[in-house]
């Protein structure tokens, strides 16, 4: 092949590529979504990624009880759930936060007080946030049967829900159920910053 065909080549191959991660350091959309062991509930059980395997779509949410940005997403949480939910699609949210307020007594009696119908994990060791590269609470990641994130970012266009015009996850859902491609896949999240536990150095 000479030199002209292979640049028109390799413009060709760049024209067909899509950005993706623009947002997340750690997964691009078109990833394999990553699997978390069992992680304790609310309810006093445990989950872990693989016991899903009958849903055809999952949604992760990280929350926690602190963020204002968190809370405001609870009640549209609820009915995402209520929506969707016979319709094999799981909602899935997950604390990893360590202070007081958002340890699991605290949670528990959120779940209780919100009447939660979905999921309420809690992952002291903060793994699948950084598996996920989630940064924010709230940010959503929906994952399709193939396991694969068609959709990372925020809920939708309106932090605190009372202006929404553009509901990003349920669009994803919507479009993995039919399935159709993602239009909007991945969107920058809006919320309190996730409390990474920092490790010290050890001395030299």
């Amino acid at each position: 092949m000479n030199r002209i065909a292979s640049t028109f080549l390799a413009i060709a191959m760049l024209s067909c590529v899509t950005i993706a991660g623009e947002f997340n350091s750690v997964l691009s959309v078109g990833d394999t979504a990553p699997s978390w062991d069992a992680l304790p509930t609310t309810g006093g059980e445990t989950l872990a990624m693989d016991q899903l395997s009958e849903s055809d779509v999952i949604v992760l949410a990280f929350i926690c009880n602190s963020c204002p940005y968190a809370i405001d997403v609870e009640d549209r949480l609820i009915k995402l759930h209520r929506d969707y939910n016979e319709r094999r699609v799981t909602v899935v949210a997950v604390n990893v936060n360590t202070i007081e307020a958002d340890a699991m007594p605290a949670m528990i009696e959120k779940a209780k007080q919100k009447a939660f119908p979905f999921v309420y994990l809690y992952d002291a060791s903060q793994r699948i946030a950084k598996d996920y590269g989630a940064k924010y609470t709230p940010q959503f990641f929906v994952v399709n049967k193939d396991r694969k994130v068609i959709y990372m970012g925020a809920m939708d266009d309106s932090p605190d829900g009372k202006e929404v015009t553009k509901p990003y996850v349920r669009n994803a859902i919507d479009a993995a159920l039919a399935g159709e491609s993602v239009t909007v896949s991945e969107t920058v999240p809006i919320g309190c910053r996730i409390r990474v536990k920092r490790l010290r150095r050890k001395a030299r």
